[in-house]
């Protein structure tokens, strides 16, 4: 889509490219970013500390890494695979894997944080729901099954329309460090 410099409105333009067969005047929303997380690029492949992007992103300044917030013992960072606008994560500095082997104090700031990151969220874009969850082990779907990590997805009504559900791409309406950026302020 193209203004036409006047504010007046938006107008279509459709680029025909040759050896694509018939035309069917659909808009095509190309995310190639999403290729890498398709095939596993930069997936830890061991369950130790050294290949971990969760460790690694602890040691990397805020706006790099992605971080919002930091605590004693957890941090709150945004996922770069997001299933929605301000989907993030709470992750324990300490590389451990299974929610049992979580200090108290871990815990605590683990839940800590999650309730801030709700209230943030909520302030800043006024989501209408949550989901909140663990996947524990690569059987549960854990992307990054070594290092625990709760999920913080904010939810609206009407948010899992055709793009996701019969078109199988997400469209998300901000850059990662400017929902960074708006998240951080906010906290």
């Amino acid at each position: 889509m193209a203004g036409d410099g006047e504010g007046a409105g938006l107008r279509r333009e459709f680029v025909e490219q040759d050896g694509v067969g018939v035309a069917d005047q659909l808009q095509r929303l190309w995310t190639p970013h999403r290729l890498a997380y398709i095939k596993g690029e930069n997936k830890p492949e061991g369950d130790d500390e050294s290949g971990c992007p969760f460790c690694r992103l602890a040691r990397l300044d805020d706006e790099t890494a992605l971080i919002v917030a930091r605590g004693e013992s957890v941090f709150a960072v945004l996922n770069l695979y997001p299933y929605n606008p301000g989907h993030l994560m709470v992750v324990p500095y300490r590389h451990v894997a299974d929610y049992p082997d979580l200090t108290a104090e871990e815990t605590v700031e683990l839940a800590e944080f999650t309730q801030r990151a709700m209230r943030v969220i909520r302030r800043v874009s006024a989501a209408h729901g949550f989901n909140i969850g663990l996947n524990q082990g690569v059987a549960a779907g854990a992307g990054i099954a070594a290092h625990l990590h709760q999920h913080v997805v904010p939810r609206w009504g009407g948010d899992s329309n055709f793009m996701p559900v019969i078109g199988h791409t997400k469209v998300l309406p901000q850059l990662l460090g400017q929902t960074r950026q708006l998240l951080a302020d906010a906290w």
